[in-house]
């Protein structure tokens, strides 16, 4: 990857070299995982749309034009700040199991699918983004959807979704539909053509159609039929039939049963921050309790990224992600202690075992309620080689954020039914992946129930400093990875005080000291992988801290985050976007 650098001067330091500027506006500001969603999204906010209507419309686009990494049949986890109320909402977008996926369904295998019919959740991300859109944007569907039929009809491939699919080809057309859809003519499309997905747009068409007939009825009753259409009408029915003509467990009563849902996050504050999470369905508390941990400690008076601060924050991180395994799972099926996993006495008591010069190989899940069963040993039940191939682990996920003229905040990272995916009959619907995220462990926090969420990875992020309204939404794709990364872009900003762009293109690192959600679901005591850009001299020392360190190449971390904010004195919006791979950041 070639990048030229640009020379800016940042808050906090003499100046910073960033391959990227940041990019600033009065009015808007977007940062997605392309080109086309980001555009999708001004475009809706220069026609007078809402972030919430500019959120939308840029996640129906991704969902057109990122298909590498998430498709329309897959799920999201969505935050959105509304300026008029103060108010923070929560979007629980993410698919639950097919009420016939039982744990006897998949006796004697260790692990669930990871790709193909089997491995379907009920698809949600539709009818997260209705219902956000019915309930506080201003647009109609026929309105935000418009640049995601246009691209339907037709895009031009860039370079790395054209290099993904080329890399997938062999998987893709082992999936029922794939070939038809993704390789056009039997091979992949190549940067620069022209790729139409006209089931796709068909299908699209086809739910503005069933608002334009309800249109008579007022906005949101015509919203509302859109998703009768998409979830009780046709579409359902053609998911389901193929579904279960392909030997899947996913029906039309599943998505007919199925609604996305408005909660109220959970939030936790850090140094005069508070920091907005969704629930404990996914992994987003993890990061609030890993700053709870931190808070012990100095972070500031740490150079940034040096090895006193990546062992601290790592060691951190770790206890959090042990309570991450222990307790988090679908609260309408387990009890969570979520008032005490966040509370500030259990941070202190959970940063008091952190050893400031050695690692600990250890998995630690905490006891934050008194008298509860300490669990399983999860090392022992998860560790073992499930035989998988290496192409297993899932490339997907993208992520959206939106600042608008108001002041209101999107953030969403939408995710599954990436390549390769079983297309749904002739809808052009590529179904969602998720139910390998399900554990098949007896006693289990996150073992496999009908009509259970799966422990969901994806985590979008609202920050505002104490005092004030909410003034940052950033979000990243990365599995496991996304709440570390976020954790060190916000310890980069509130800690080290780098700019936007500086804070994204940092050097980073990750653990792997936790239970993957994907793949084998193995846990690596001690691992950890840092950019090499770290330094010689940084990684020798986290070595002689006991750390087993894999070094990735200078750009070679996993996630890629991009970043939106408004700065509460001047006004200014600002967007800035990793180079990592390919985010993409505009303004006005």
């Amino acid at each position: 990857m070639i990048l030229v650098t640009m020379t800016l001067t940042v808050p906090g330091s003499e100046h910073a070299d960033t391959f990227r500027p940041v990019v600033r506006g009065l009015r808007g500001a977007v940062a997605a995982g392309g080109p086309l969603a980001v555009e999708a999204g001004m475009r809706t906010l220069r026609a007078g749309g809402n972030a919430v209507d500019a959120g939308v419309a840029a996640t129906f686009a991704a969902a057109v034009t990122e298909f590498s990494h998430f498709g329309l049949g897959a799920e999201a986890s969505i935050l959105y700040y509304l300026e008029a109320s103060d108010r923070v909402v929560a979007v629980n977008a993410d698919g639950p199991a097919p009420m016939l996926a039982t744990p006897e369904r998949f006796a004697g295998q260790k692990v669930l699918p990871g790709t193909g019919i089997l491995a379907a959740t009920v698809p949600s991300v539709v009818d997260g983004l209705l219902l956000a859109l019915r309930e506080d944007g201003s647009m109609s569907f026929e309105q935000v959807i418009a640049p995601a039929i246009e691209h339907a009809d037709g895009f031009p491939v860039g370079e790395i979704l054209a290099r993904i699919m080329a890399q997938r080809a062999g998987p893709i057309r082992e999936m029922s539909g794939g070939a038809e859809t993704f390789l056009p003519g039997g091979k992949p499309p190549v940067a620069g053509e022209v790729f139409k997905q006209p089931a796709l747009a068909a299908t699209l068409r086809g739910m503005v159609a069933a608002e334009r007939a309800a249109a008579g009825r007022g906005r949101k009753e015509a919203i509302d039929a859109v998703r009768a259409h998409f979830y009780r009408g046709p579409i359902a029915k053609a998911i389901g039939e193929a579904s279960e003509k392909l030997g899947g467990l996913l029906r039309a009563t599943d998505l007919e049963r199925y609604q996305a849902k408005l909660e109220t996050p959970v939030s936790a504050t850090y140094r005069g921050w508070e920091i907005y999470k969704v629930g404990f369905w996914s992994q987003g508390p993890v990061m609030l309790q890993t700053l709870g941990i931190l808070e012990a400690f100095d972070i500031a008076a740490m150079k940034q990224n040096s090895a006193s601060y990546v062992h601290t924050v790592t060691e951190a991180m770790k206890l959090a992600f042990a309570d991450r395994d222990r307790w988090y799972a679908d609260p309408s099926f387990v009890r969570v202690p979520a008032t005490e996993l966040l509370s500030k006495e259990y941070a202190r008591a959970r940063a008091a075992l952190i050893d400031p010069e050695r690692a600990s190989a250890e998995v630690r899940p905490g006891q934050p309620v008194a008298g509860a069963p300490h669990g399983r040993d999860p090392i022992a039940s998860t560790s073992a080689d499930a035989g998988l191939p290496p192409d297993r682990t899932p490339l997907g996920t993208t992520c959206i954020n939106v600042v608008d003229a108001a002041g209101n905040l999107w953030s969403a990272t939408p995710s599954g039914a990436w390549l390769p995916s079983v297309i749904a009959g002739s809808t052009g619907i590529p179904l969602s992946q998720r139910m390998q995220a399900f554990s098949l462990a007896e006693g289990h926090p996150n073992r496999l129930a009908p009509g259970k969420l799966p422990r969901y990875t994806l985590t979008p992020t609202l920050a505002r400093r104490q005092g004030e309204r909410p003034s940052l939404a950033f979000s990243t794709p990365g599995l496991d990875v996304q709440d570390q990364t976020l954790l060190q872009v916000f310890l980069n900003i509130a800690d080290f005080g780098l700019g936007f762009q500086e804070a994204l293109e940092a050097p980073r690192f990750d653990t792997l000291h936790l239970e993957e959600t994907f793949d084998q679901h193995r846990i690596r005591p001690g691992e950890l992988r840092v950019e090499s850009r770290l330094g010689a001299e940084v990684i020798e020392a986290l070595r002689k801290r006991g750390h087993i360190v894999e070094v990735l190449e200078d750009w070679g971390h996993l996630s890629a985050p991009t970043l939106v904010a408004i700065d509460r004195t001047t006004g200014v919006r600002s967007a800035a976007a990793d180079p990592r791979r390919g985010r993409y950041a505009n303004a006005h």
